[in-house]
């Protein structure tokens, strides 16, 4: 989980301000001012104890590298239950799709065999014992009986012919795939969770651009338990660094957004080109008094201004600057 928290490390003193304010040379070509960064908190979505930490405060990280990791025990756990619910569910279907396997066939085939042949013996052994009990030779119980051997084994012969049928039927069975296809999905579905909640314990350095990043500062140690969203490294990116400057009222209608401003600074070489992002509507420092002509010279309008990543790598977070307009 990422989040961005913009930080303020140096203000421009109210008096300062309004000295410059009134000005009225230098304003118009000068302004005060100092760089601001916006840090990347980066956090996990899930609590946990904080396993390794890669990345130490004041390195460089690039784009896609590992921060940090925490426990995985129970989530490897998880998708390993969900993986092998999901082969299970596959080889259901595959089973219902292709029906009986050649060896079960066999085997209904031979037992309709001996179904036949036991009837064909129940038939003669039915005819016997009618021609024995027309002559009073056997009692009728034993006439009974000798029916109703045949009659079931008529019926046994039927129940096997029923069973080969199913078990050479493919067509006729939709629901039952159809079923075992919505169980597959699932599974998938839940396999695709345990992969997402997995991967939410290794975090990595997701950057929009190739540029990069300072490790400002780390929050945990490794061994450490990690609440849920509480963040474990602050990043800051070059393109997260801004100027910001203050303007008095006499020249805050001449700026627009996309206008170029130049910095200079201590020890920065060449002034660094910035582009306006961003006018306050709200003046600052306002005087708690009716305004006159001499009191409007004293407001003042913050004024952002965001170089190029390559040009904010010279900048730090909280440095004065001195802004003049292009």
């Amino acid at each position: 989980m990422i989040r961005r928290h913009a930080l303020v490390v140096a203000a421009v003193s109210v008096a300062g301000a309004m000295a410059l304010a009134g000005c009225g040379e230098r304003a118009a070509t000068g302004f005060q001012g100092y760089a601001e960064g916006e840090y990347v908190l980066v956090a996990a979505p899930a609590a946990g104890r904080l396993e390794k930490r890669w990345v130490s405060r004041g390195q460089e990280v690039e784009a896609g590298a590992p921060l940090f990791v925490l426990e995985q025990e129970n989530e490897k756990a998880s998708r390993r239950e969900a993986e092998e619910r999901l082969h299970n569910a596959e080889a259901k279907l595959a089973n219902i799709a292709a029906g009986k396997r050649k060896p079960e066939i066999d085997a209904i085939q031979a037992q309709e065999a001996q179904a036949a042949a036991a009837r064909e013996l129940s038939k003669r052994q039915l005819k016997q014992q009618e021609e024995l009990f027309a002559k009073n030779y056997i009692s009728a119980s034993n006439m009974d009986a000798a029916r109703a051997n045949y009659d079931r084994d008529i019926a046994r012969v039927a129940e096997t012919e029923a069973q080969l049928r199913l078990a050479r039927m493919t067509i006729g069975r939709d629901k039952e795939i159809a079923a075992a296809q919505a169980d597959v999905e699932t599974a998938r579905a839940v396999l695709a969770q345990s992969d997402w909640r997995l991967g939410q314990r290794a975090i990595n350095f997701n950057a929009a651009s190739s540029a990069n990043a300072l490790v400002q500062d780390t929050f945990f140690s490794e061994g450490e338990w990690v609440a849920a969203g509480n963040p474990v490294v602050s990043l800051l990116p070059p393109g997260n660094i801004k100027l910001r400057f203050f303007v008095p009222e006499t020249a805050v209608g001449a700026l627009k957004i996309g206008q170029v401003v130049r910095a200079a600074c201590d020890g920065c070489g060449a002034a660094i080109p910035a582009k306006i992002s961003y006018v306050s509507r709200q003046a600052e420092y306002t005087p708690p008094v009716l305004y006159s002509r001499e009191q409007r010279a004293k407001l003042v309008f913050l004024v952002e201004a965001r170089p190029d990543p390559a040009d904010a790598i010279r900048l730090k977070p909280g440095q004065p600057l001195d802004v003049s307009l292009q």
